[in-house]
């Protein structure tokens, strides 16, 4: 498989996947412990969940995990959260703190170099070219990161997650008209809760690529899981009946957002 699958389109709009992958080489996978080869910090379903949402959409999805190496992290290793627990760039720990290597088999210096190269990096180039080629067609480009995250998680955060968890870097990386399309639509979704620049404000992704004096504008969704999946514990499965409520949302989203831009684009 592909490291990294895209799919072009023609709408200013390119939806990101940075965690949904869950291929591990081989080699890497025999250095992972029992419990790192759940492989339960997974985005589950993400992409499944967004798909044919907004037809005309680019999509780039990584399909290595991000156990493997995070996508969605700084190449240089600098903490998205100082001071809070996190994962890093090769998360060491999976997201309730427990070990996810067989001692004696952690990543290396040498590991990083090589998975920064072989991964990280591919996607980042794939990522990058599409925001430049949409940009070219509108003069816009909106990049959304599509996530997902169980709702409780004691190690990373206080209480429970509300379901959509809108990240912008406390506005920096978008246009306040793109926050606000977003908002618009989770504030008023009956039966979920919502919050902007809470507990998640956008990822290395977000913040990195997201500009708007030059046109590109970011946004992170972060989901909690409890908004698609059966339940939040293995085998993390999908339910069609909760997802079919939440894609309503997540459409009349991508819609408003792709008004949005086309208006700043005019």
């Amino acid at each position: 498989m592909a490291i990294v699958q895209t799919r072009e389109g023609t709408s200013p709009i390119i939806l990101g996947f940075p965690h949904t992958g869950t291929d591990v080489p081989q080699a890497i996978w025999d250095r992972l412990n029992d419990n790192g080869r759940l492989l339960a910090d997974t985005d589950w379903h993400i992409h499944q969940l967004y798909d044919g949402l907004l037809a005309d959409a680019t999509t780039v999805r990584a399909t290595f995990h991000r156990y493997v190496i995070d996508a969605n992290r700084d190449p240089e290793g600098i903490s998205l959260y100082p001071g809070q627990n996190t994962t890093g760039l090769i998360p060491e720990t999976d997201f309730d703190g427990k070990d996810i290597w067989t001692q004696g088999a952690e990543p290396t210096e040498a590991d990083t170099a090589d998975r920064l190269r072989d991964f990280h990096a591919p996607y980042h180039a794939a990522l990058a070219a599409e925001i430049e080629r949409v940009r070219s067609i509108h003069g816009i480009a909106v990049l959304y990161d599509c996530h997902s995250i169980r709702s409780h998680i004691p190690f990373l955060f206080d209480g429970t997650l509300p379901h959509f968890n809108i990240g912008t870097d406390i506005g920096k990386t978008c246009a306040p008209a793109i926050e606000q399309a977003a908002l618009a639509v989770t504030t008023a979704a009956s039966g979920y809760t919502s919050i902007a620049n809470g507990r998640f404000k956008g990822g290395w992704t977000t913040r990195h690529y997201g500009n708007p004096k030059t046109g590109v504008h970011a946004i992170q969704m972060e989901l909690a899981q409890s908004t698609h999946l059966a339940a939040e514990a293995l085998p993390f499965a999908y339910d069609p009946a909760k997802a079919a409520r939440l894609r309503v949302h997540l459409k009349n989203i991508l819609t408003r957002i792709e008004d949005a831009a086309l208006g700043l684009a005019s």
